[in-house]
C-alpha cells in the first residue's frame, strides 16, 4: 500500500490528495451536472487549484486537523472524492460528503467508497455520529445514503440559497452502534 493510501476496498483505493490530481479533479468538478448539487459553481482551473490547496492538509480526522479529504481511485484512475470533517468536537460528530464522476456511476463505486468512509469515521474511538447534508434535488445521493445505512432525520425546506434559487436540505445521520457489520477494511498503518 502506498504511504498516502488510507483505505482499500475490493475495487477501490481511497487515498490522500496529491498535487498531480488537479486535472482530474477539475475535469469532474467542472461538469455542470456534478456542480449542480454542490456548494461551488463548476470549477475553473483556478478554482481547482484553490480547492486542492484546501484539501492537501486535510489528512487526519484526529485533532488538530480534524478533516480527511480523500480521492477515490479505481484501477489507478481518480473517479471521485470522499471527505470527512469534524463538525462538533464536543458531540463527537463527523460529517461526510462525496462526489463521483458520472462516467463511473451505476457500478456501485460510490456506495463502496462512502461505506469505506463511514468505516474510517467510526474507526475513530471518539466518533459517535456521522451526518450527511444533501441538496434535496439530488435523488442519487439520497439513495446512496440509504444504501449505506444512513437514515434521513430532517428535511429543511428552502433553507439554502444556491446558484440563484432557494433549495431544500436533507439531513441524514447514523450512530456508531447502528452501523451494520461490513467487510474488513485495510487501513494504513498508524
Amino acid at each position: 500500500m502506498d504511504s498516502d493510501t488510507v483505505a482499500t476496498t475490493p475495487r477501490l483505493t481511497l487515498r490522500l490528495h496529491r498535487s498531480s490530481d488537479l486535472a482530474r479533479l477539475v475535469a469532474i468538478h467542472s461538469r455542470p451536472d456534478v456542480a449542480r448539487y454542490l456548494l461551488q459553481d463548476p470549477w475553473t482551473l483556478e478554482d481547482g487549484e484553490a480547492q486542492l490547496e484546501r484539501r492537501l492538509p486535510r489528512t487526519d480526522l484526529a485533532e488538530p486537523v480534524g478533516a480527511l479529504a480523500l480521492v477515490v481511485e479505481r484501477e489507478g484512475l481518480l473517479i471521485g472524492t470522499v471527505s470527512l470533517w469534524r463538525t462538533e468536537q464536543e458531540r463527537r460528530t463527523v460529517e461526510i460528503g462525496w462526489t463521483l464522476d458520472p462516467a463511473h456511476g451505476g457500478g456501485g463505486y460510490a456506495t463502496e467508497a462512502v461505506a469505506a468512509g463511514l468505516r474510517l469515521a467510526f474507526g475513530q474511538d471518539d466518533v459517535h455520529r456521522v451526518t450527511a447534508q444533501l441538496d434535496a434535488r439530488n435523488a442519487a445521493s439520497e439513495r446512496l445514503a440509504v444504501r449505506v445505512g444512513i437514515r434521513q432525520e430532517a428535511h429543511h425546506r428552502q433553507d439554502f440559497w444556491s446558484k440563484g434559487e432557494w433549495t431544500d436540505t436533507l439531513v441524514f445521520a447514523v450512530l456508531a452502534d447502528e452501523q451494520r457489520p461490513r467487510q474488513a477494511l485495510d487501513r494504513r498503518p498508524d
